[in-house]
């Protein structure tokens, strides 16, 4: 089901989520709510504090729209529980973001370019891989939000652009 999504002056995105205790029904709807919201507002990655839920659950996907110029590799759907950026490379690139809690609004930020991430999946069971480029960019953003960071925060420039 989508739910309505945490704007910017909610107090809520400055929070630290709790951990989940359980992958139960619960946590499995609230991942199921994040999916839907996410694509009903053409995200690329939320996270629960964006949905009102204090909960450390993330999930991200991207797919290259039909016809595009875009070379960004597709992102396969993912959910992680408990997600921990376990590694950071060294390297690290400079880029656009943007956040579904600050519509229209977009910045220069630094993030690594390769992290390796330890979580539970959906069903709770535990996996470790390595993400790079795109993906590592997103699951840091939405990592972030899970320590009440915002990407505001952490503009390379302190300079907010729009698209019209």
């Amino acid at each position: 089901m989508k739910r309505k999504v945490v704007l910017y002056n909610n107090p809520l995105l400055l929070k630290k989520s709790a951990p989940v205790r359980e992958v139960n029904a619960a946590i499995q709807k609230l991942a199921h709510n994040l999916i839907d919201t996410m694509r009903a507002n053409n995200g690329v990655g939320l996270s629960a504090p964006q949905i009102g839920m204090l909960k450390r659950i993330i999930a991200y996907e991207y797919k290259r729209p039909k016809g595009s110029k875009d070379i960004t590799p597709n992102v396969p759907l993912r959910v992680l529980i408990n997600p921990e950026i376990i590694k950071l490379s060294k390297k690290t690139k400079v880029d656009e973001e943007g956040c579904l809690s600050f519509p229209d609004l977009f910045g220069q930020v630094k993030r690594s370019t390769g992290i390796r991430v330890r979580a539970l999946n959906s069903k709770g069971k535990l996996i470790e891989f390595d993400a790079k480029d795109f993906e590592a960019r997103i699951i840091q953003h939405e990592v972030d939000h899970l320590d009440g960071i915002l990407f505001i925060q952490k503009l390379t420039d302190n300079k907010l652009y729009t698209y019209k």
